[in-house]
C-alpha cells in the first residue's frame, strides 16, 4: 500500500487557505490535513480533499498574555470572531513528478466589535458568507527513495493566491468590514514551499515536514496583507488496520499589514499550535480524519482576537 496521497501532500499550499492574523483575527487554523493516513491515492489522477473549520476568536490578546474586550481602550475593543469555513481542494496528477491543486472555502464569519465614539460604545456587527480567495498551485517531486522499509519523496510547490475573493463586505448599517475580516484581501500572491515525508514501515508509522512562504506581489485599494510562513511537521501511527493516531506542531509567523486601510499596529505575531487528531480509512482511498487544535504560543502585535481551540473535520479521496 502506497503512502498518503503524493499530489496532496505536495500540494499542501493550495489547500490551505490563508491563516492571516489581524487584529480581527485569524479566519483559518493553520492544521495540515494531507499527512492523515496511508492510502492508495499516490498513483490516482485525481482527488479531492473537503474539510470543516470551526474557530471562535473570542480571546483577545496583547502580546503573549490574555486581556479582556475593552481592557486597553482603542477606537474599537475587538470582542470576537466567529468562523464556520467549509474548505475544498482539487488535484490532479501529470505524471509521477508533477501535479497541481485547486482550491477555495466558501466561510460563514460572525464579528462583533465595540466602536468607542466620543464616550459612547457602539456595538458594530457583521454576519457575513462569502467565497474566498482561490489558490492555484503546483507541486514538483524531487527526491523519491523507495526503500520498502523507509520510503522517502520530498519536492517543492510554487504557485498563486488569486484576488477572487470579495474585499468590501458591509454589514446592515452599510459599514464595511475591516481589510482583515473580509473574506479576501484583493492582492495576488505568491506561493513557495517544500515538503519531505517518510514512511516507517516495521513500526507502522510515517512523518513529516513542510514549509510555506506567502507574499502579496501588489496591493488593493491602499492594503497589502503582511507576509507569512507556515511551518508544519507531525506522525501518524497506525491502530489496527483502518485507524490512525495524529500529531502534529503547526508554527506561524505573519508580518504586519500595511497601508492606509491596514492595521499595521495591530497585525502580525508568532503562533505554534499542537494539533492531535485521528483519521478512518473506509477503502483504501477513501479516509475521514478529525484534529483538535489548540494555542501552545501566542505573540501577537497590538491587541488581536485568538482562539483557544479549534476543529477540523474533513474527507478526502480519489476520485
Amino acid at each position: 500500500m502506497k503512502t498518503i496521497p503524493t499530489v496532496l501532500a505536495a500540494a499542501f499550499a493550495a489547500m490551505a487557505p490563508s491563516f492571516a492574523m489581524a487584529s480581527c483575527g485569524a479566519s483559518f487554523c493553520p492544521v495540515n490535513s494531507n499527512w492523515t493516513s496511508e492510502s492508495a491515492l499516490a498513483e490516482a489522477k485525481n482527488a479531492f480533499d473537503l474539510r470543516y473549520e470551526y474557530i471562535n476568536q473570542d480571546q483577545p490578546m496583547a502580546g503573549s498574555r490574555k486581556v479582556y474586550a475593552g481592557q486597553i481602550r482603542a477606537h474599537h475593543d475587538e470582542v470576537s470572531t466567529e468562523n464556520r469555513n467549509f474548505v475544498f481542494a482539487y488535484s490532479h496528477n501529470f505524471d509521477e513528478r508533477f501535479g497541481l491543486t485547486v482550491s477555495g472555502a466558501v466561510g460563514a464569519r460572525d464579528h462583533l466589535h465595540i466602536h468607542n465614539h466620543h464616550g459612547a460604545q457602539i456595538r458594530d456587527s457583521w454576519d457575513m458568507t462569502e467565497v474566498s480567495d482561490v489558490r492555484v498551485v503546483g507541486r514538483y517531486q524531487l527526491t523519491t527513495v523507495t526503500d520498502p522499509l523507509k520510503p522517502v519523496n520530498g519536492g517543492i510547490t510554487f504557485g498563486i493566491k488569486l484576488p477572487t475573493g470579495k474585499f468590501d463586505v458591509a454589514n446592515s448599517k452599510g459599514d464595511k468590514a475591516e481589510r482583515s475580516l473580509q473574506p479576501g484581501t484583493g492582492t495576488t500572491d505568491l506561493i513557495l514551499g517544500g515538503y519531505y515525508h517518510q514512511k516507517l514501515t516495521e513500526y507502522g508509522a510515517s512523518w513529516f515536514a513542510q514549509a510555506q512562504y506567502q507574499h502579496a506581489l501588489n496591493s488593493r485599494d491602499d492594503y497589502k496583507p503582511g507576509a507569512q510562513l507556515g511551518i508544519d511537521a507531525g506522525v501518524r501511527k497506525g491502530v489496527g488496520g483502518n485507524v490512525g493516531l495524529l500529531g502534529q506542531l503547526n508554527y506561524v509567523y505573519k508580518r504586519s499589514d500595511s497601508g492606509s486601510e491596514a492595521e499595521p499596529a495591530s497585525s502580525g505575531g508568532r503562533f505554534l499550535f499542537a494539533s492531535p487528531g485521528l483519521s478512518y480509512a473506509f477503502t483504501s482511498s477513501t479516509q475521514l480524519y478529525a484534529f483538535y487544535q489548540v494555542p501552545v504560543h501566542r505573540h501577537v502585535k497590538g491587541v488581536q482576537l485568538t482562539a483557544n481551540r479549534a476543529l477540523v473535520v474533513g474527507l478526502s479521496g480519489q476520485l
